[in-house]
């Protein structure tokens, strides 16, 4: 419920907050006065006047524009000067994702990060817990021949992300693991000598690096999740294809906790059960 405010008090607080605007803009009484289009005597007035009267909304929202403050903020409604706009502007982000494996901007984010949970729900297989061999297969043809170079490079990132102090938390539908095992869909023509080393090693990993990184399998035909990842409390991002989606305002960083917790809770394969299932796709495919 709003606080109720006593309408001196809240007229001192906007004398005050009209004050500090008008200081920190550089502005003279005079420039403000022809930006908002009121009388000079009046803007003396509003920093000057005792009594318990508030200006109109018009006068609130001009001044609110020439200073390039929030009404809500004048108005001791909101306790963030920045207007609208700027909010917007510093919780909602996009940028280019470049065909890549872990570009610098996702580095930069892990490395903000560090030492929070972070949770992931991959667009394919996650690319921190794959082999030399299948991160050739995959990215090769669209590197180019910088393939290499590349690869070696973000080898030494994957590397210091495994090696942080964050916690890993993994959602990606079983759809995924299973059409890697039997090269269909996307992993057609992949290697069974690739396919077989790479469940090794996602068995190998999830049993040395239990707690810490842990691995959901969920069934897509009952629930479905995007591509994204939580930094902690401080980020979400949401992959697109060619952008991603940066949101760091609470609200929506808790309305996708959220939605990741429900990827967890009704996983089918939890990461007890997940090194069990990586062994059973190997032996069958194996045989």
């Amino acid at each position: 419920m709003p606080q109720k405010i006593d309408k001196r008090l809240r007229a001192e607080q906007f004398r005050s907050r009209l004050i500090r605007a008008l200081s920190e803009s550089g502005l003279s009484q005079s420039a403000l006065a022809r930006g908002t289009g009121v009388d000079r005597s009046t803007i003396s007035q509003l920093l000057k006047d005792d009594g318990a009267r508030l200006p109109n909304a018009h006068v609130v929202g001009a001044c609110a524009s020439v200073l390039g403050v929030s009404a809500d903020w004048l108005l001791s409604l909101s306790d963030r000067p920045e207007s609208a706009a700027e909010l917007m502007a510093s919780s909602l982000s996009l940028s280019e994702a470049p065909r890549a494996l872990v570009d610098q901007r996702i580095f930069d984010w892990h490395r903000e990060a560090a030492g929070y949970k972070i949770r992931h729900v991959p667009a394919a297989l996650p690319d921190m817990l794959k082999t030399r061999a299948l991160l050739e297969w995959e990215y090769a043809p669209h590197l180019g021949r910088t393939a290499d170079q590349a690869i070696g490079a973000s080898e030494d990132r994957l590397s210091w992300m495994r090696q942080s102090q964050s916690d890993y938390e993994i959602a990606m539908p079983i759809y995924e693991l299973e059409s890697f095992a039997h090269a269909t869909g996307y992993y057609s023509g992949l290697p069974l000598d690739i396919r077989l080393e790479q469940l090794d090693q996602f068995e190998r990993l999830t049993t040395q690096l239990y707690p810490r990184l842990r691995i959901y399998l969920f069934d897509a035909k009952r629930l479905f999740s995007s591509p994204l990842t939580l930094f902690g409390p401080l980020l979400c991002v949401l992959y697109g294809g060619s952008h991603y989606i940066a949101f760091r305002d609470r609200d929506r960083i808790e309305a996708f906790t959220g939605h990741f917790d429900q990827l967890i809770r009704e996983a089918d394969i939890t990461a007890r059960q997940v090194s069990g299932r990586f062994r059973a796709l190997r032996a069958a495919i194996s045989t």
